[in-house]
């Protein structure tokens, strides 16, 4: 037992190690304009690691979330790294690394009484690590990883999931020794412990609510903790949890409503956030079983296609499958129920953007199909070598190529992360959107290649067009600046004329006011300087309201 305990522990170093020189390619990334300058580069709050930055990490609300660690882990970077991506990536990859360990430890947790027995001899003695190996890889390694760890503002993906996993591993050791000897203080500290790591992953990133729900999930399987103890007593075990969990709940909404960040439901139905939750799924199953093309950025498009109901009916048929086979297929129900639940909260009943759905999502529902694949695969693994042991070598060998074909996968998307032109050429190349060509414009802009910026906005205007897209006018203001910028004045009148025709901000005729005058226009530069009143202001971003 001790030497499978080595072993064990063996298996999450080597996992880690796996995971974290795989990695080592983002180390090369840049910040990308997708939320980084909001979230760090033009972020002063991190800039200053005291106890008022921390105590208003605290009580305060950033961007429409309360993320308290996730602040304060930024703030550190900066004062260990500054500005420099590199430190911000390391910290990243470091925190994957070990939480592609810590499933390790998980899989333990939940396959133990399944699988932890069989083949404790020979080369049989290999699989149950191997499994454990495997699960963890399984997950670490898949493409849909990638935007977790390779983007710097998902830190709040890695740190919340270290704290999670943490808090899951120490729930399912609780149990274990609970079951053996009873309530010890051993087994009461674990016990606060997961309660702690919780309330630490709450504080990360609140998505890991539904964990309660995911414990009360395992007790019925595989731990059949409701077969050897009273329910009351499971469920009361389960209020603290709960109770910290409405609290945080509650504040999140709070300040997520008082932002205004989270889209109506006169805006969206309930009816098409149903909708939008089944093609969710379907897409994430899809992403699961088939990871190529993965990008980080799924617009919803109006109006849902029909494509939305045929997913959606897939989703419920596979789900009531899944859930009325609980008694011949445990393992199914659980992992399909382990899948969904933490991505209740990101389905679009509570929609706070116009994706339709993100690969970072996946980050903790892809841990249980993780661990049921690799226990399936040992299954077979056993199959075969009592049914058909020639062909033994054939498993562990298609098993080893899918891994490579992930890491070889996922290497190939880390370069996609290197900066923001190389982010949204490959989105482009795969799924072009107006929004895509408009903010590879606005990378264009800012390291000066007005052109290419030009040639991206009049691009993302066509599409702009074609939708509807009433904020359409800061798209021309904007390739009126471009165009400006490199010279070409009489095309960058008329896109400031088409911004003024739609929405006649002062600004607009400022910077047309100043291309006027390079063509020698004078009367009608000193009309719109006029007309421009005491507006002096770069061309920004406008709302219209």
């Amino acid at each position: 037992m001790n030497s499978l305990k080595i072993d064990i522990t063996k298996c999450s170093w080597l996992a880690s190690l796996i995971c974290l020189f795989v990695y080592l390619r983002a180390l090369n990334c840049d910040f990308v304009n997708y939320d980084d300058y909001q979230y760090v580069v033009d972020n002063p709050a991190i800039r200053l690691l005291d106890w008022q930055f921390v105590k208003e990490s605290l009580t305060a609300s950033y961007m429409g979330w309360w993320m308290p660690l996730t602040w304060i882990s930024f703030a550190i970077d900066y004062y260990f790294w500054g500005m420099n991506p590199f430190g911000f990536h390391l910290t990243n990859i470091l925190l994957h690394a070990a939480n592609t360990g810590l499933v390790v430890l998980v899989a333990d947790g939940l396959l133990s009484q399944e699988l932890r027995g069989t083949g404790q001899s020979g080369q049989g003695k290999y699989v149950y690590p191997a499994t454990l190996l495997l699960a963890s890889l399984l997950w670490g390694l898949h493409p849909l990883r990638v935007e977790s760890v390779a983007w710097v503002t998902e830190r709040k993906d890695v740190l919340n999931g270290i704290f999670t996993l943490a808090a899951i591993f120490c729930y399912l050791r609780y149990v274990r020794l609970k079951d053996k000897a009873g309530y010890s203080g051993t087994v009461i500290r674990f016990y606060f412990l997961s309660l702690l790591l919780l309330l630490l992953s709450l504080m990360s990133k609140p998505i890991s609510v539904v964990i309660p729900a995911m414990f009360l999930v395992a007790d019925w399987y595989p731990l059949r903790r409701f077969q050897k103890e009273k329910v009351l007593h499971i469920l009361l075990e389960k209020v603290p949890f709960v109770i910290l969990v409405i609290a945080i709940s509650l504040a999140t909404i709070y300040f997520a409503a008082g932002n205004q960040i989270l889209v109506s439901y006169s805006d969206l139905t309930l009816f098409k956030r149903f909708m939008m939750a089944g093609n969710a799924l379907f897409e994430y199953c899809q992403m699961s079983l088939y990871p190529v093309g993965i990008i980080h950025m799924y617009i919803l498009p109006w109006p849902f296609p029909p494509s939305y109901t045929v997913k959606t009916v897939v989703i419920i048929v596979f789900s009531c499958f899944c859930l009325l086979s609980y008694k011949k297929t445990p393992w199914l129900t659980v992992t399909w129920l382990a899948f969904i639940l933490p991505l209740a909260p990101v389905l679009g009943f509570f929609q706070n953007g116009a994706q339709s759905h993100a690969a970072r999502f996946t980050y903790l529902p892809g841990v249980a199909p993780s661990i049921c694949a690799a226990a399936l695969l040992a299954t077979l693994c056993r199959f075969v070598a009592t049914a058909y042991p020639r062909y033994m070598r054939v498993v562990p060998v298609g098993v080893a190529a899918v891994l490579v074909i992930y890491g070889a996968i996922t290497l190939r998307h880390i370069a996609a992360w290197k900066n923001p032109e190389t982010l949204w050429s490959r989105a482009i190349a795969i799924r072009p959107v107006g929004r895509a060509y408009y903010l590879r414009a606005e990378y264009f802009l800012r390291v000066g290649r007005y052109l290419d910026a030009a040639d991206d906005l009049l691009k993302s205007i066509n599409f702009g067009k074609k939708a509807g897209f009433t904020e359409i006018f800061n798209l021309h203001a904007l390739r009126g600046d471009a165009l400006s910028k490199a010279g070409r004045y009489e095309e960058a009148v008329q896109e400031f004329t088409n911004a003024i025709e739609l929405y006649p901000y002062p600004d607009y005729f400022f910077h047309r006011s100043l291309a006027l005058e390079h063509l020698d226009r004078i009367k009608e530069a000193e009309a719109d300087y006029v007309h421009a009143g005491g507006q002096r202001g770069p061309i920004e971003w406008r709302k219209t309201y």
